[in-house]
């Protein structure tokens, strides 16, 4: 079986998603620390939603879906912060009003198309057969671009994920970094989705982190450990998607949901 799996590698298009899986998870894994400790750990299901909704909509109308996807969920990002800041709607209220009319203009718009041709699964999912050689460019590009830039503003990225209001105070614009996460997230969700699938790209982000805070206690050490969860169970998750046939999304999810459960074991060892 072994064999049969890593014969998976002479693939061009397996081999892309393994590129673009290995970048998105690292992606989302660092801004995923930051995400949890501010509980908008559910931002990155809400624009995984929207970009399917953005998705369908554009295979519909004969657009790239990429092209297409990622404007609007940065968009959608920096709405759900808008609408998050004015307290006229909470976030999560707001996340879910979002996701899901743009899960039901998706999946409408592809019937009222015709797409019959769409496989629907796949994007729900998440397929290796749908990465291509351009969203592997693609995918090195934002990632070069998403780590550069959380980086560079990561001591007030930091301030602001741990305290706004005192980051606020001393000057720091707590609304402007908290935009800037939430477009880094909503382009490396993009690029995930097709992966990952719409439903289950949140786990990407929120797994990784849960699984190093079991061990780990300082927000370095969590981000690097949470940056090695997640490499590692995307890998793991890979080869036994092609080892089972399953949709790479779910086995992912899988074998993160199996690393948790060692580290919080181990976590709790560790306590006595």
């Amino acid at each position: 079986m072994i064999d049969n799996v890593f014969s998976f590698f002479k693939y061009d298009f397996v081999i892309n998603a393994l590129i673009v899986g290995l970048l998105v998870s690292l992606c989302a894994a660092v801004l995923g620390v930051s995400l949890v400790l501010k509980r908008y750990s559910m931002i990155g299901d809400g624009l995984s939603h929207i970009g399917f909704g953005a998705s369908a909509v554009a295979l519909a109308v004969g657009i790239a879906p990429i092209y297409f996807s990622i404007p609007t969920v940065i968009v959608a990002a920096f709405l759900l912060l808008r609408l998050k800041s004015s307290g006229k709607i909470k976030g999560d209220a707001a996340t879910a009003l979002l996701s899901s009319s743009a899960l039901a203009i998706g999946y409408t718009a592809i019937k009222l198309s015709g797409g019959v041709n769409i496989d629907i699964n796949s994007y729900m999912f998440g397929s290796i057969y749908t990465v291509n050689k351009t969203d592997m460019i693609i995918a090195v590009c934002i990632t070069v671009v998403v780590l550069l830039l959380y980086f560079c503003f990561y001591n007030k990225i930091f301030s602001v994920t741990f305290d706004e209001d005192f980051a606020s105070a001393t000057g720091i614009k707590a609304e402007r970094y908290n935009t800037l996460l939430a477009c880094l997230t909503a382009v490396t969700v993009v690029i995930g989705m097709r992966l990952m699938g719409a439903l289950l790209m949140s786990a990407l982000i929120i797994f990784p982190v849960m699984t190093a805070s079991r061990v780990c206690k300082s927000y370095k050490a969590v981000m690097l450990s949470a940056s090695i969860v997640s490499v590692v169970g995307f890998v793991a998750g890979l080869l036994f998607s092609l080892a089972l046939n399953t949709s790479p999304g779910s086995s992912i999810v899988i074998v993160n949901l199996f690393i948790f459960v060692v580290f919080a074991v181990m976590g709790k060892a560790l306590k006595k």
